[in-house]
């Protein structure tokens, strides 16, 4: 249980990193795109923050 709870933290903060950094940092992408992005990270969080960290947040 508190490993779920854990798990549901780590997922919500990605989940809000990405998409802040996406609308505010990220100035190239196009609002398509952006949308894209904020989607993937409604739907798959933790994975999403990764490949955006490693793709576009460098």
């Amino acid at each position: 249980m508190v490993l779920q709870t854990i798990v549901a933290l780590v997922a919500l903060v990605a989940a809000i990193w990405t998409i802040y950094h996406v609308w505010t940092q990220n100035t190239q992408d196009s609002q398509g795109m952006k949308v894209v992005w904020t989607i993937l990270a409604v739907l798959f969080s933790i994975v999403t923050a990764i490949i955006y960290y490693f793709v576009r947040a460098r």
